[in-house]
């Protein structure tokens, strides 16, 4: 059990889908206040083409980072009570234009714990099938690239600083290993 414990929670400033919460907190015979971005959090997937070489990511412009970031496909968990599978789902129609004949999750985690409760649920999508046009929902999904890489170009990807994105280089990471065997996928 932890000697830390949240007392009051007051929200700062609403818009879109964060909030911006001031925390007062007490632990260690100390309070304190910690401001905190509340978020719904997101779906993450890795679609894996059929010869189980290659994977489908996307490259898109991210405003945080004001630049195009190669990615697997991502979404926010927006739509209220929808299962994080959905969500995964969702996004592959509305990123790439194709959809999972199976799903398996990866892991879990959280992106930033030191000042965001977003939690992201990340699968491996197997099967995949092609559909009709992506859905793209937004400008930034309408102006991405869909790009094709093959699964030992990973490394050189991050090493090369061409693939920055933390939960695409988890997501990669993991596929590589449960494809190859080493991983059976969350058990949690």
């Amino acid at each position: 059990m932890s000697p830390f414990r949240i007392l009051s929670s007051e929200t700062i400033v609403e818009t879109g889908f964060v909030r911006l919460a001031n925390l007062e907190v007490e632990g260690e015979g100390e309070r304190f206040t910690r401001l905190v971005v509340r978020h719904p959090g997101a779906a993450v997937v890795v679609p894996v083409e059929p010869d189980r070489e290659h994977v489908v990511l996307v490259r898109q412009y991210r405003a945080a980072a004001d630049r195009e970031l190669l990615e697997v496909v991502a979404g926010k968990r927006d739509v209220e009570d929808e299962p994080p599978e959905t969500t995964a789902s969702r996004e592959m129609h509305e990123e790439i234009g194709r959809r999972p004949g199976r799903l398996v999750k990866l892991c879990e985690f959280f992106n930033s714990p030191g000042f965001s409760d977003e939690y992201t649920h990340l699968y491996v999508a197997l099967d995949i099938e092609e559909m009709d046009a992506p859905a793209a929902v937004n400008a930034e999904e309408r102006a991405l690239t869909v790009e094709r890489i093959h699964l030992d170009e990973v490394d050189d990807l991050i090493a090369d600083g061409r693939l920055v994105d933390a939960k695409s280089i988890v997501g990669l990471l993991l596929t590589r290993r449960y494809l190859g065997g080493e991983f059976d996928g969350f058990r949690g």
